[in-house]
């Protein structure tokens, strides 16, 4: 049976060798454009010298060029200036070169093999030469001899290799390190993907304190973790305070309709338990509309339904709704309205939160008391307040009263989700949820930003 190679080793081999084969790319075009360079260099060099040569013996006098001539050759200490002044037939007049070049393009230098008369036991000598013409007519060949150019480039060319050769080893040897710690950044990711779907919520991603591009790619797929596992955590609680809190009415409810069932005598006593299950079953249906209310706004599903509205007619509107309520219970209801800007929002929900606190006020308020509602302008924008004559939430239930389930006042009854859904309904307009030092007042606190100026 063949043995599949590892994935890890693929890859490596993959990352690394696309890095290493870029890296000995650009060393091969950097070699080769220096290379061009300092070729280019030297023939503009020489080029240049021989133009100085055309340009000289142009301007000197006709009778004065061959003395000019054997001058200009007697300084050139090192022998490496060719230099010749034919007539119109190709005769040498002066110099050491001993005839013209077969081929002579026109305007421009080029490489011939010429014949020199003072180099001893030489017949041939590769240079770059130019013929220019005279204005007598003569011709004037100067060149350069190559040997001293071929030798500095071939200098040139053999320190670009020594450069080449370790140049490309580095490439390489950089290109599969890259790619091996690549490889391993990606086989971290993939481990994690997999502790994940097996069900391990709480591994992380390592991150540097520096981190790079992948360490912030990192660092957001750890936020994003964090924030999966606090949904995850969020709905498993649900699940258990669902759970907790169905038990108890759920028993009681069996229980009493089996009592009721034994003990129940004619029809009225049936009717009697009937009643009761319908009220435990109400209380059941509460809860659970409550959640599904809860899970509405946490998703933000209702924000495509916001449109402007008028606080001071919401808090109106309120009060004639619970005043008779109020005066059932023997309490007083006040309600003070100011005008306010509209907001952006959605008037059901906002009159939901506001019967809510309106509703705790009255429940937890003591006895013929007053229950005071008001809404009014805020140098921050604006504020509906509710309060009672009570001492309000005890300051070490305050960061608590907002989660699920949670009961701060044992004799309030209720399934503990009415301050829950009031909060979940201020963050769904982003809206702050303040509880005042001292008394009872419970107030929602709307920014100038989600405040509209009326018109």
């Amino acid at each position: 049976m063949t043995r599949r190679s590892d994935p890890r080793t693929r890859s490596t081999w993959r990352w690394g060798g696309a890095l290493a084969a870029m890296l000995v790319v650009q060393s091969l075009v950097m070699t080769a454009a220096f290379w061009m360079l300092a070729n280019g260099s030297h023939r503009r060099a020489i080029e240049h010298a021989l133009g100085e040569d055309c340009a000289f013996f142009a301007l000197t006098p006709a009778e004065e060029r061959p003395e000019e001539l054997r001058e200009k050759l007697t300084r050139d200490i090192h022998r490496d200036r060719f230099l010749g002044l034919f007539d119109a037939r190709g005769r040498l007049i002066a110099g050491n070169i001993a005839r013209l070049p077969r081929a002579q393009p026109k305007g421009r230098s080029f490489v011939a093999d010429l014949a020199p008369t003072e180099l001893p036991g030489k017949r041939s000598d590769e240079a770059r030469v130019m013929v220019c013409p005279m204005p007598n007519g003569t011709r004037l060949l100067t060149g350069i001899d190559l040997d001293d150019t071929e030798e500095a480039l071939q200098l040139i060319w053999q320190s670009l290799l020594l450069g080449l050769v370790p140049g490309v080893l580095l490439a390489v040897a950089f290109g599969f390190v890259a790619g091996r710690r690549a490889a391993r950044q990606v086989d971290t990711v993939r481990r994690l993907t997999q502790q994940i779907v097996s069900g391990d919520l709480e591994q992380r991603l390592p991150v540097a304190a520096y981190p790079d591009s992948f360490g912030l790619l990192c660092a957001h797929i750890n936020t994003m973790l964090d924030r999966l596992q606090q949904l995850v955590g969020d709905v498993r609680g649900i699940g258990d305070d669902i759970a907790h809190q169905m038990r108890t009415p759920l028993t009681r409810l069996r229980a009493r309709i089996d009592r009721g069932l034994r003990d129940a005598a004619d029809r009225a006593a049936f009717a009697a338990v009937a009643d009761q299950a319908l009220a435990e079953i109400d209380t059941l249906l509460g809860i659970v509309s409550a959640l599904l209310r809860l899970r509405e706004m946490e998703d933000h599903a209702r924000r495509s339904r916001f449109a402007p509205v008028d606080l001071a007619r919401l808090v109106d509107d309120a009060c004639d709704l619970y005043r008779p309520a109020a005066e059932d219970r023997g309490l007083t209801l006040r309600c003070s309205i100011a005008p306010v800007p509209p907001v952006e929002g959605d008037a059901s929900l906002l009159m939901e939160a506001l019967a809510n606190l309106i509703d705790n006020a009255m429940k937890f308020g003591p006895a013929g008391g007053t229950v005071h509602v008001s809404v009014g302008p805020l140098s921050e924008g604006a504020i509906i307040s509710v309060a009672d004559d009570g001492e309000g939430i005890p300051p070490a239930d305050r960061a608590f009263v907002t989660q699920r389930f949670y009961r701060a006042r044992a004799d309030g009854g209720g399934a503990g989700l009415g301050l829950s859904l009031v909060k979940a309904i201020a963050d769904l307009h982003a809206f702050d949820l303040r509880f005042a030092d001292t008394g009872s007042a419970v107030s929602l606190i709307v920014r100038r930003s989600e405040a509209r100026a009326s018109g």
